[in-house]
C-alpha cells in the first residue's frame, strides 16, 4: 500500500479528530493495523488504550534491587529464607492430634519418615516445630493431619459419583 501525501494528511486529520483506528481503516480501506504502525511512524500524539482494566491492587513504588539485597542481608538468616509474601495460614485441623503429642524441632530432612512431617508455626518464628505424632505406614503425616490433606474432591454437578 502507497502512503501519498493526501492520505497522509487524511490519516492525520481524522487521527486528530480522535477516529478509532478502525473507523480510520474502514474510511481509508486498510486495517487497522496499518493505521496505527503509520501513526507511529508519524509519531503522531499517543492515545490512551480502549481497554478498560480494573485496577487490581495500587501500584506501590519498586524498591532498587540493590536496597532489597542489603535488606535481605541484614535480616536473620532464618527470616532471610522465608518468602516476602505468606499466603494465609492453614486452618487447625478438624481432629486435633493428641495432647501428649511429641515436639519435634529437628529440620525435616533429620527426621525420620515414621513421625508426622506437618508443620506447626511459622518457619521463621521460634516455636516452629513439627507435630511428631506417629505417621502413618505410607503418609508423611499423622492421621489426625492426613484426615486434613488428603480431602476427596467433591464430584462436579452433573457427574455420577
Amino acid at each position: 500500500m502507497d502512503w501519498t501525501d493526501d492520505r497522509i494528511s487524511e490519516l492525520t486529520k481524522l487521527w486528530n479528530e480522535g477516529l478509532s483506528t478502525a473507523e480510520i481503516g474502514k474510511l481509508l480501506g486498510i486495517s487497522k493495523n496499518a493505521v496505527v504502525g503509520k501513526a507511529h511512524r508519524l509519531r503522531l500524539a499517543s492515545r490512551p488504550s480502549p481497554i478498560r482494566r480494573m485496577a487490581i491492587r495500587p501500584a506501590t513504588p519498586r524498591v532498587p534491587r540493590a536496597t532489597r539485597n542489603l535488606a535481605m542481608s541484614a535480616l536473620p538468616q532464618t527470616a532471610a529464607m522465608t518468602p516476602a509474601r505468606q499466603a494465609a495460614p492453614v486452618a487447625a485441623p478438624a481432629a486435633q492430634p493428641s495432647p501428649a503429642r511429641a515436639r519435634v524441632e529437628a529440620p525435616p530432612l533429620q527426621l525420620s519418615n515414621q513421625r508426622c512431617m506437618w508443620p506447626v508455626g511459622h518457619p521463621g518464628d521460634g516455636d516452629f516445630h513439627f507435630c511428631g505424632e506417629r505417621a502413618l505406614v505410607g503418609k508423611p503425616y499423622c492421621a489426625a493431619h492426613c484426615a486434613v490433606a488428603y480431602v476427596k474432591a467433591k464430584p462436579k454437578s452433573g457427574e455420577a459419583a
